[in-house]
């Protein structure tokens, strides 16, 4: 039965962009966002386990007209599924639990989108894709290279997660700028990509050369630490010398225009009571990230209409 009030005010429904029922239905929706509210491994601030609240409260003031795209990018359907409750002391069995979730919205047929919560959670998203979709290259927007084999006496520690995701799939690392000594001879060692955040030119030539690196299909990652503690301080493991939007913009159309994205996933926001920027920048990059996906003509130009 439908709850009488609705009938007699507007309500705001706790989903993404507050979206009605018409677009934000299971059955219609093509793209399934699910927030995980995890954050037992941070090693420094914890808090990002009130992330994925925090950008879904934030999308209900986003609009729902990209002027980039000159789409509602919305219009695809976007299904908020309830949050998945956290499993208590072992690391691995979250990561089990958040695999099987995200092997079922693909099997609906649902673009899953993993909103962390720490991001030791890419994990179990990868596993999932790569099980659906074979081969596939990881690309990995993130401050840190999370190479390390253990950290804190466990293998499934969010400073070990992009160590976790080489064993399924191989990663292109993007926006890196702090990295321990065994981290960097490891990635040498295995030949990995990673275009360095002092290098970011931020044009065309940069985003094509890390296109260029990837295979046909690939899984995105974001840790929002990506950015510039300018641009986004509210993250767990802030690092000076981080990207700006309209870099990471250009980088992701670029991808979405030249690839097939799968999937992607958003980590790492842990929010800063009074302080709402960094929590509508992220609710806005994962609408940015459906409208690529689903409205962007493959072919164009990336440089076109960029939103700077």
């Amino acid at each position: 039965m439908k709850n009488p009030l609705e009938s007699q005010a507007p309500f705001l429904p706790y989903r993404f962009l507050a979206l009605d029922d018409e677009r934000a239905g299971w059955e219609a929706a093509r793209v399934a966002i699910l927030p995980v509210p995890y954050d037992a491994t941070t090693s420094y601030q914890p808090g990002c386990r009130f992330g994925p609240r925090a950008i879904l409260d934030a999308s209900r003031y986003v609009e729902e007209y990209d002027e980039e795209l000159e789409v509602e990018p919305c219009d695809v359907g976007i299904y908020t599924c309830p949050e998945v409750e956290p499993v208590a002391g072992d690391p691995k069995a979250m990561l089990d639990r958040v695999a099987m979730l995200v092997s079922s919205l693909i099997g609906h047929g649902k673009t899953a989108v993993t909103l962390g919560g720490e991001h030791t959670l890419t994990r179990a998203a990868v596993e999932a894709h790569v099980a659906a979709h074979g081969n596939l290259t990881v690309l990995q927007l993130d401050a840190h290279l999370d190479l390390r084999d253990t950290y804190h006496d466990s293998a499934f520690s969010h400073a070990c997660v992009m160590r976790r995701v080489w064993d399924v799939a191989p990663v292109v690392a993007v926006g890196a700028r702090s990295c321990s000594s065994q981290e960097y001879r490891w990635l040498a060692e295995r030949g990995g990509a990673c275009f360095w955040a002092r290098e970011a030119t931020g044009d065309a030539a940069w985003a094509e050369a890390i296109c260029s690196s990837l295979t046909k299909r690939v899984y995105v990652t974001i840790d929002l630490d990506v950015f510039d503690p300018a641009v986004m301080p509210a993250v767990g493991t802030p690092e000076p010398g981080g990207l700006d939007w309209p870099t990471v913009a250009l980088l992701l159309k670029t991808v979405a225009a030249r690839r097939q994205v799968v999937g992607f996933d958003i980590m790492e926001l842990s929010p800063i009571p009074g302080l709402r920027a960094p929590e509508v920048l992220a609710a806005k990059l994962l609408y940015k990230m459906v409208g690529y996906l689903f409205f962007l003509n493959r072919g164009e130009n990336p440089q076109q209409r960029m939103t700077v």
